[in-house]
């Protein structure tokens, strides 16, 4: 959403502003499309939602003066968030329907809040049993090889003590 209001400012203040300060308004996208056209004003507001992408243009035309005048003009543009009136979307609408809409959300916030507080819990949890299970199979394979080698050197006692009696060592 894109909203824009200018006003030509008036040199002297208290008198009527000249009809040599009217202006002319074009608000145009990136691709030439316009959005918004005024003709032969002191002030006005436009606001288009911008659905092109790209820098969008304001040029402000006065007509050719004889001798040359300054002309001071006071321009607001908004977009974004920044552009709505969020006053007077609450007086159109219901508060009570804006509050109820707010306090579900807020519930489905602590809901996420609290189910990233379990996860992370669970995710300790596992951690820590990862770790015990580790630990445990360190020791298992320590376990293993002693196992094994015990193994092979009774093989190798078994084998040397049967070569010895057959007398071919």
């Amino acid at each position: 959403m894109t909203v824009g209001k200018y006003h030509v400012v008036n040199p002297n203040e208290g008198h009527p502003l000249p009809d040599s300060h009217k202006i002319t308004v074009r608000v145009t996208s990136p691709h030439g499309n316009s959005y918004h056209y005024s003709d032969h004003v002191v002030e006005g507001q436009f606001a288009f939602q911008a659905v092109e992408g790209g820098d969008y243009m304001t040029c402000f035309f006065s007509a050719d003066h004889k001798p040359s005048t300054t002309m001071t003009i006071d321009f607001d543009w908004k977009s974004g968030v920044a552009a709505r009136d969020w006053t007077n979307i609450a007086k159109k609408g219901s508060v009570e329907l804006m509050e109820l809409e707010l306090k579900k959300m807020f519930d489905v916030v602590q809901s996420i809040h609290d189910e990233m507080f379990y996860l992370r819990e669970r995710e300790e949890e596992m951690q820590e049993l990862n770790i015990s299970t580790n630990s445990k199979m360190a020791w298992l394979s320590v376990l293993s090889i002693f196992v094994c080698l015990t193994v092979a050197g009774l093989q190798l006692w078994h084998l040397k003590s049967f070569f010895e009696k057959k007398k071919l060592i």
